[in-house]
């Protein structure tokens, strides 16, 4: 038996099929993973998320600290509530872990994946010696994100139902990647779906309240199978696939996240600056097959007779109607077939995203 969220006996009763996902008993689905897909790409659906590790930083050194052990740029959050993406490296530039850091009028609140959560935290807790702050783990917190074109509408009108007025005129006035404090629940217009929507922290008990209350609402419970494959169509990466400690954010689609300059030191600099200056080997890229078949992960990826790289995540694309996939491939390669099951078939190269709004948005590189 794995470790159960607050919501497991809600998920039971939903009729999902649990799964174990990073030491977690989740649901993968509650019947129907491609209409919960759909589901959020045209509608809303609400994902229970608490098996995720909430993290407060707080002291005078919270700052320094984080300026120091990400190589995004935390001074870029000029006003509580503002939220980054980031990586965290090792010392020769791998990547730990992705998360994400939202600053909090005390602090920060830093969410990073389950299945790093151990590794996450004696890494965090090593580079934290010499600062004058200190790491506050919360797991009596829960996290559920409701995603979709009609998301925020439906929990403002949940939230008014049931005496949270005030909860849902702070969502109203909420921007994307901003969060904030109303109560004791933090809420953030974030989301890993490509789609509009808010993710709430909030106290366990208040969390299967809410819960029941949106599908009592006609907000479907998502699992983590339609997860998946939103976040793909979104082109967002995820971590032990798309990338890990034996890749840098400049080999995984995640320049983005990097912001250098000689005034900060942060850990893994040495190895990114010398990527800069020499340019990598290898690159994560979009892939689309409009043939029949579906790519899948660890597919291997030809350019001819050349053996170029492999696909780290893949699946059937549901909104597009065939198969898209992430692959790590030697720098310029074109001409790009995958094999499955001894048969090539080609491949294009196309800009991520792949979908956005319920549409077709990649273009072919």
């Amino acid at each position: 038996m794995g470790k159960r969220t607050a919501i497991y006996p809600q998920h039971l009763a939903s009729n999902a099929k649990m799964v174990d996902f990073g030491g977690w008993d989740m649901p993968i689905h509650y019947g129907s993973q491609l209409e919960e897909h759909h589901l959020v790409r045209n509608g809303v659906g609400v994902c229970d998320v608490s098996h995720m590790t909430v993290i407060d930083l707080v002291g005078p050194d919270a700052t320094a600290y984080l300026l120091y052990l990400l190589p995004n740029d935390v001074s870029k959050l000029d006003r509580d509530g503002r939220a980054l993406y980031s990586a965290m490296l090792d010392e020769s530039g791998g990547v730990l872990d992705d998360l994400i850091v939202y600053r909090d009028g005390t602090g920060y609140r830093i969410v990073v994946n389950c299945a790093t959560r151990e590794k996450d935290l004696e890494w965090m807790n090593l580079q934290i010696a010499k600062f004058d702050c200190t790491l506050i783990e919360r797991p009596e917190l829960s996290i559920l994100a409701i995603q979709g074109p009609a998301s925020i509408e439906r929990v403002q009108q949940v939230l008014r139902e049931h005496d949270g007025v005030e909860k849902a005129e702070f969502i109203a006035g909420l921007k994307p990647f901003v969060g904030g404090w109303s109560g004791e629940w933090f809420l953030a217009r974030t989301g890993y779906t490509g789609e509009k929507g808010v993710e709430i922290i909030l106290p366990a008990a208040d969390a299967i309240e809410l819960w029941q209350q949106l599908l009592a609402a006609d907000v479907a419970p998502i699992g983590l199978g339609a997860r998946d494959t939103l976040r793909l169509e979104a082109g967002m990466n995820l971590y032990g696939s798309d990338m890990d400690e034996t890749v840098t954010p400049l080999e995984s689609n995640m320049a983005i996240t990097i912001v250098i300059d000689d005034s900060r030191d942060f850990i893994g600099k040495a190895k990114l600056v010398k990527q800069l200056r020499e340019g990598v080997e290898r690159e994560l890229v979009g892939l689309v097959m409009t043939a029949r078949g579906v790519i899948r992960a660890h597919y291997p990826i030809y350019s001819g007779d050349e053996l170029v790289g492999e696909v780290t995540s893949g699946a059937f694309s549901p909104t597009l109607q065939h198969s898209i996939a992430l692959a790590r491939i030697l720098l310029a390669k074109d001409d790009l077939e995958v094999e499955i099951r001894g048969k090539r078939h080609p491949v294009q190269k196309v800009k991520l995203p792949f979908a956005r709004n319920g549409k077709k948005v990649y273009k072919i590189e």
